[in-house]
């Protein structure tokens, strides 16, 4: 037999196998820095695409919506020396009022939020009912909501002034909506709530004023200057 075969075993010297480990840890280190450069690209993309997206929503809103009505609170209403829009609407005792019965009266149509619209439209509607010169006998306040009947009892009896007022249900919006009432510069939920806006329609059923007022004050003494010039 020949000699046996020596086999040896080699150990990479120390700084060998360091340079190898740095080597590798390197190109995981670039690959992780690689990865994140492209997740922050992505993310920057994706923000600029919302921002350009907030920017085209707000631009379309801004065309949508009406300038904000000027001093007197007047806006373009089409309304404006036309019949009244025919209406029929039930009060929180299911009395109809409607565009036909009312005629020999001039009338006074609050829309607003309702509900939602809390202190300042409860406070005017409060002010309507309780003002000797919206309720004539020739005259006639109404105040206009989207609620419904059951709603307008839960306000009441956090406010009970409210049990005041002569509250017109409008809750299929379908009034609001033939009066131009959801798209006034007053609106705070453009397109689907009224804000803040009253119609004032003479006893031959003409729609004689239409006032809005986006600071949601107390109008009776503008409307009843507006009435005033109606006698």
């Amino acid at each position: 037999m020949g000699a046996p075969v020596r086999w040896s075993l080699r150990v990479p010297h120390s700084s060998r196998y360091q340079a190898v480990q740095k080597r590798l840890t390197y190109k995981n280190m670039k690959k992780k820095t690689s990865n994140i450069v492209s997740i922050v690209a992505v993310a920057a993309v994706a923000v600029g695409l919302l921002g350009g997206l907030a920017v085209l929503i707000a631009e379309n809103n801004s065309a949508a919506r009406p300038a904000s009505a000027d001093s007197s609170g007047s806006f373009d209403s089409a309304l404006i020396g036309k019949p009244v829009p025919p209406f029929s609407l039930k009060d929180r005792n299911g009395t109809v009022y409607s565009s036909d019965s009312l005629k020999g009266k001039n009338v006074v149509l609050f829309f607003n939020e309702g509900i939602m619209c809390y202190p300042a439209c409860w406070n005017q509607m409060v002010a309507l009912a309780t003002d000797n010169r919206l309720q004539a006998t020739d005259t006639a306040a109404f105040s206009v909501v989207i609620d419904s009947p059951d709603e307008w009892q839960q306000a009441i009896a956090k406010m009970p002034e409210l049990g005041k007022a002569t509250v017109l249900f409008d809750t299929d919006k379908s009034a609001s909506q033939e009066f131009g009432m959801l798209t006034a510069p007053s609106s705070m939920h453009y397109g689907s709530y009224p804000g803040h806006s009253f119609v004032v329609i003479d006893k031959q059923g003409i729609v004689r004023f239409v006032y809005d007022d986006p600071n949601m004050g107390i109008d009776n003494d503008r409307i009843v200057g507006y009435l005033q010039t109606l006698k």
